[in-house]
């Protein structure tokens, strides 16, 4: 899916809902998630909220952290014409800003007069937003091709020292390379290839810097780390500047160059300044960065950093510059795989233990491959080196594993070829219990050990726990076999070394350490300076994350000079892209407490039901039919194991119905279709079978219609609800359908409808299915169509009776009303008359649906006079 960023200014009248926007759509994606939707980041839960492939971020001015200050009322402004919408305190908004980003990890925050005071073109206007990752910000409709440097190539181990030489000369080539792509790159529209071509905006920058400092020995959270990595930003900025200005003397500068020279070139003598860290040599800049402490950064490395910057002044102030920016540090996400970096873009590590996929097909677990080098560099021994490698990996066999090992295996009953299938799994696994499955081992295997296949069917089975082997033999287990995924803990090593290892995130189940938000926001500041872009950087934060914590790195970011920032707290979405736990939910310890009150409980026999809420363990032999069949119900409600409710289905005992019983027969007739619903009672006057007859239809239809009737039968003996078969079937939709002669129903949509209708109107009284509300009254005169209307024809007022006798008196009486019906309403009576004529095989009408009479050999329609193939 294609992202997006969404910027929105911080005075925009409609802030508070842009800033609240995805707190919404997360709460709707936790509904649909409890009700059983898929939530992963392309599953059904997300795909049908807004906004899932936006990256929201406001522009928040300086004026802003002023006013927020002084505890005043921020300005909502009009967009037309700048008049004042609203006044929203300040601390409201801030404290708004921050629970968004705590809830949902949106917005993210772009410091606007940062942005545009380091903004090398401002005559060409201001900087509004960024592309989807925050790096890139310039001009609207303008746009950049990225090239990043994976500086572990540039990293001698010997002498462990970085190539400053080697990062020039690529720096100096790919600037080159960049420049010729602006003719080569293809555009989306015409105003973003004419304004890219007028600015030639270039997007180089680095990655591995996380793994370069792993190696080196120095922690990523350091005065050392932030040093060094400021520098290596310098000297690549600083040759591709240079590299610019050699391009523009040869062939011109950029366009738009001569009306934004001033500018630029003070922006460009900004940088020196940080080179230098000289605060006082700062020209229109609110913030001031964070320029390179030579304290802590190397000297080569800080020589030619600054040498970098006086040449790109320089030969700029002499010949311009071929392009109004140059760098970027871009997240290198997927392409960083293809460079075979360990760390994308200026992030530390997510992880110590890696997944590597095989060419054959299958992975591998290792250890990031800057732990042994780290190591090396800090002095520990080969044996020193191994032992924590395996504390950290695993031993990847059950050799020698306690409780779990192959002898125990072996006397559980598992063959010696099966235990070497679990040694070569366990090699790419993340815990043990996830290869013990039929997958890994055969349905044979699991079945010679005792389990039937719904239990090993299901995804929840757990087999070694139905071994025998408790959750504590587990776990000590599994670290010696699939190992810690962590070094802390790990034997020989020192805890002032531990920070050295520090990751983003905490490392397997044991890791309690990682680098602290405000380490990583330092780190960004260190290299912003020197940056002609920005930073595409997540910053990391625990789940226990407050949402003051929140505000104060955003406050933070903005203070050192950033132009960007963008948080994640862990479990803040119900999608995570990235992880390095298990799933796995161990036993909690009020679980365990369940678990000795109910042994407790089963020894204490004169105790009737626990119903408190720490238990729900109830004593089955001493519940009423009643409260059984409750407690029965509730574990179906609160299992999604379909197994309990197989098992209750075959202990139902089906209820037959008497020989002799009562019931009814129903004519009706639908679109012509002659029909005969009969039904068997019980006793007590509840249905226990239908039978449905047709007339006229072929032996396909009746004997479909016949099992139907069966099969519900079946259902409503075995104690289906008659209520479910209604709710299932009424409006199903197929021919015949229509007009529908029958006291109460005079419209289905198919013969099952009318089946049901008629069933839930005679049986469960549900009038809201039927047309006219009175039953008629049933008498087997044997006279079909005597029937006699009593009193006015209303819809909610029709009595119908079928005469016993009929005496001169009596049909006096009819003759006389069926007179009056006639005068009063003569036309009615036609249409019945008419009526009477159509055969009940005669098709509806194919213009108007209406039923067609006889006319010749062919059919004809009373309602629109439409020939059904005679004219």
């Amino acid at each position: 899916r294609a992202a997006k960023m969404v910027c929105l200014d911080l005075d925009h009248p409609e802030i508070m809902e842009f800033i609240n926007w995805k707190v919404g759509e997360e709460k709707k994606v936790a509904a649909l998630v409890a009700a059983g939707y898929d939530n992963s980041y392309e599953g059904e839960a997300y795909s049908t909220v807004a906004g899932q492939n936006s990256n929201n971020s406001i522009r928040i001015p300086n004026e802003f952290f002023k006013v927020l200050e002084q505890d005043g009322d921020w300005e909502l402004k009009a967009r037309t014409d700048g008049r004042i919408m609203k006044k929203i305190p300040a601390r409201e908004v801030w404290n708004q800003i921050a629970y968004a980003a705590w809830a949902c990890a949106d917005p993210g925050t772009q410091y606007d007069t940062t942005i545009n005071e380091w903004h090398t073109c401002p005559k060409g206007g201001r900087i509004n937003a960024s592309n989807p990752c925050s790096e890139y910000m310039f001009l609207d409709n303008t746009a950049c091709n990225l090239a990043s440097i994976n500086l572990r190539k540039f990293f001698d181990e010997s002498t462990n020292k970085l190539d400053v030489e080697g990062i020039e000369y690529m720096s100096r080539l790919w600037t080159v390379v960049l420049e010729i792509s602006v003719l080569m790159a293809q555009f989306p529209s015409k105003e973003v290839a004419q304004l890219s071509y007028d600015y030639r905006t270039l997007g180089l920058g680095f990655a591995n810097l996380g793994t370069v400092l792993m190696i080196s020995g120095i922690p990523y959270d350091s005065e050392e780390a932030r040093g060094i990595a400021g520098a290596v930003s310098a000297v690549i900025t600083g040759v591709a500047y240079k590299t610019s200005a050699e391009m523009a003397s040869f062939l011109g500068t950029f366009d738009k160059y001569e009306d934004n020279k001033i500018d630029m070139l003070r922006v460009m003598r900004n940088h020196r300044a940080a080179a230098y860290d000289a605060s006082e040599a700062y020209d229109g800049l609110q913030i001031k960065p964070q320029g390179i402490n030579a304290k802590y950064c190397p000297d080569f490395l800080l020589k030619a950093a600054t040498k970098a910057w006086d040449d790109a002044v320089q030969m700029g102030e002499k010949y311009g510059y071929r392009n109004a920016q140059t760098t970027v540090i871009a997240p290198t996400g997927t392409i960083g795989l293809v460079m075979d970096c360990d760390t994308t873009g200026v992030e530390p590590d997510f992880a110590l233990v890696k997944f590597k996929k095989l060419s054959g097909g299958g992975y591998f677990k290792i250890i990031n491959s800057a732990v042994p080098n780290a190591l090396k560099k800090l002095g520990y021994s080969q044996k020193e080196m191994d032992a924590i490698e395996k504390y950290a990996v695993g031993s990847a066999s059950f050799d020698g594993a306690p409780f779990i090992s192959t002898q125990t295996l072996l006397a559980k009953g598992f063959l010696p070829e099966e235990i070497a299938k679990l040694n070569n799994a366990a090699k790419a696994a993340f815990e043990i219990g996830f290869i013990f499955n039929r997958y890994a081992l055969g349905d044979a295997c699991l079945q010679r050990l005792g389990f039937n296949e719904d239990q090993y069917g299901d995804f929840s089975f757990n087999m070694l726990e139905g071994l025998g082997f408790t959750d504590d033999e587990i776990d000590a287990a599994n670290d010696y076999i699939c190992g810690a995924m962590t070094v802390e803990g790990a034997p020989y090593l020192k805890n002032e070394n531990l920070p050295v290892f520090d990751c983003a995130n905490k490392c397997g189940k044991k890791g309690e350490r990682f680098i602290h938000a405000h380490g990583h926001i330092r780190m960004m500041a260190a290299c912003q300076p020197f940056l002609s872009g920005a930073i595409s950087k997540t910053i990391n934060l625990p789940h226990e994350a407050t949402i003051e914590e929140i505000a104060d790195c955003y406050k933070m970011s903005w203070e050192l000079g950033l132009k960007a920032n963008a948080l994640y707290r862990d479990g803040s979405k119900l999608s995570q892209p990235l992880s390095n736990k298990s799933d796995k939910k161990k036993k909690t310890e009020e679980e365990k407490e369940q678990q000795v009150a109910s042994s407790k409980l089963q020894d204490t026999s004169n105790q009737q039901l626990v119903t408190s809420n720490d238990s729900n363990i109830v004593d089955l032999t001493k519940l009423t039919v009643e409260e059984l069949l409750e407690e029965v119900n509730k574990r179906m409600t609160a299992s999604t194991d379909t197994k309990l409710k197989r098992e209750l289905s075959r202990i139902v005992e089906r209820k037959s119905l008497p020989a002799k019983r009562r019931g009814y027969t129903q004519k009706a007739k639908i679109n012509g279709q002659v029909l005969f619903l009969r039904t068997g009672e019980y006793a007590d006057g509840t249905l226990g079978e239908i039978f449905i007859d047709l007339a006229k239809e072929g032996s396909t239809l009746r004997s479909l219609m016949n099992c139907f009737a069966i099969s519900i039968s079946v259902g409503l003996q075995y104690g289906v609800p008659l209520e479910e078969f209604v709710e299932k079937f009424v409006f199903t939709k197929f021919e015949p359908a229509g007009m529908v002669d029958h006291p109460n129903i005079k419209t289905t949509t198919s013969l099952v409808d009318f089946i049901f209708r008629a069933l839930a109107f005679d049986y469960l009284d549900r009038t809201d299915l039927v047309h006219v509300l009175n039953k008629p009254e049933v008498e087997n005169t044997g006279q079909d169509d005597d029937v006699t209307f009593i009193g006015q024809p209303e819809l909610s007022s029709i009595r119908v009776t079928a005469s016993a006798n009929t005496t001169p008196a009596l049909q006096q009486q009819k003759l006389q009303l069926t007179t009056a019906i006639i005068k009063t309403d003569y036309g009615m009576h036609a249409v019945n008359a008419a009526a009477k004529s159509m055969q009940s095989d005669a098709p509806s009408c194919n213009t108007c649906g209406h039923i067609t009479v006889r006319s010749g050999t062919c059919y004809k329609c009373l309602n629109c006079g439409n020939s059904m193939g005679c004219s």
